[in-house]
């Protein structure tokens, strides 16, 4: 079948949308378009894909993005068998002659506001309500994809959910480390990036080293800038998926001190996954699906929100016992490689969108060539 991706506010190399699902949909021998913002972003698109490239939407410089998704989604939808959009944005940017069309619900967009401060206080207010009307709209006219169990709650009909599961190797990775810690994601303030910078500092003094690996909020980056000319921590900013969580490989530990805001409340991380594919100990604040995971797998430490005395402690703890370190990457590997391996799943994502468009698929090609090419 041919497919048509679409997105203005993520990267094109977005984890979920090309490591994961485009991938899988090009090796079960589809077709993909895949509108992105690929300039904005200094990407080169992979060459198994025709690319259309539109500006980024980002913060309140979102009007030019908006401008051209329409005619990009109408040039990439010609012809094809099923559209996919993965930004609340495009619901207003549809064509109106498209095929069948699917919106693939990243997050609790009205929840996700509070950790947006670039909106006036007025438009926090006004905006949710519109939010879960366009919600209601969408589900009415489209298909849905949701990332998240929780979210089937916000929906009147029932709608398959598409967990953020990752890469895991083959081989098991090697032993954490004792000399650094790192981080992988999107660095903003409800993400804890003030609280890892500020454990950085604390962590010198010990030999300890911060990696910071990812792409940054804007209020956030003179921070980041100035604790790396400080000697503080090494930030890397955006880095490929897969290289990034290379990268993690051989830490002591890895960390998530996200806030305790709403859009955060009822998910999983999928940074903790990410770690324990990589056999790395999770350091995490007490969101309660992180949390039950770490209790119920061993495979890391608690720490309470906002607390980075707590965070130094366990960092330590984590160094100065080595066997039991290694023990709780080992079963974060194990729990990962059981159940959070895309490659197990890629299969039914590929045929729900088939059943959509009425296109089974007739290449032969396996899913599991997928698993072979990442798992290094």
């Amino acid at each position: 079948m041919r497919v048509c991706v679409g997105t203005i506010v993520h990267h094109p190399e977005d984890a979920r949308i090309m490591h994961r699902q485009i991938r899988a949909l090009l090796d079960a021998g589809h077709d993909i378009t895949y509108v992105a913002p690929f300039t904005d972003c200094n990407v080169t698109p992979d060459p198994r894909i025709r690319a259309i490239d539109v500006p980024r939407a980002v913060g309140r410089r979102r009007r030019r993005a908006l401008k051209a998704a329409r005619g990009a989604l109408k040039r990439g939808a010609e012809g094809a068998d099923l559209l996919i959009v993965h930004d609340i944005e495009l619901l207003f940017r549809l064509p109106r002659r498209r095929p069948a069309t699917v919106w693939d619900v990243h997050e609790d967009t009205a929840a996700a506001l509070e950790a947006k401060p670039y909106l006036p206080e007025p438009l926090r207010r006004i905006l949710p309500p519109l939010i879960h009307r366009v919600e209601a709209r969408a589900e009415r006219r489209l298909r849905l994809i949701l990332a998240e169990e929780s979210y089937r709650e916000r929906f009147a009909q029932p709608h398959p959910v598409v967990l953020n599961t990752t890469y895991v190797p083959r081989r098991p990775p090697p032993p954490p480390g004792d000399n650094r810690v790192i981080y992988v994601g999107q660095l903003s303030r409800a993400r804890g990036a003030a609280e890892l910078i500020e454990l950085a500092r604390r962590l010198l003094p010990h030999g300890i080293r911060m990696d910071l690996v990812g792409a940054a909020d804007i209020e956030i980056r003179p921070l980041l800038r100035d604790a790396q000319r400080e000697g503080l921590l090494d930030w890397y900013g955006y880095v490929p998926n897969q290289h990034a969580l290379r990268m993690a490989e051989g830490a002591l530990a890895g960390m998530s001190l996200l806030h305790d805001v709403p859009n955060y409340r009822h998910s999983m991380p999928t940074k903790v996954v990410e770690y324990m594919s990589r056999g790395l100990p999770v350091i995490t604040t007490p969101l309660p699906a992180a949390a039950s995971m770490i209790d119920q797998v061993g495979c890391g430490v608690v720490v309470p929100f906002g607390d980075v005395d707590a965070v130094l402690r366990a960092v330590l703890a984590l160094r100065d016992d080595p066997g039991g370190t290694a023990a709780m990457g080992a079963r974060g590997y194990e729990e990962a490689s059981l159940r959070y391996n895309w490659p197990d799943h890629a299969g039914e994502f590929v045929g729900q969108l088939e059943e959509w468009a009425g296109k089974p698929v007739t290449s032969g090609q396996e899913i599991g060539v997928l698993e072979a090419w990442h798992a290094i």
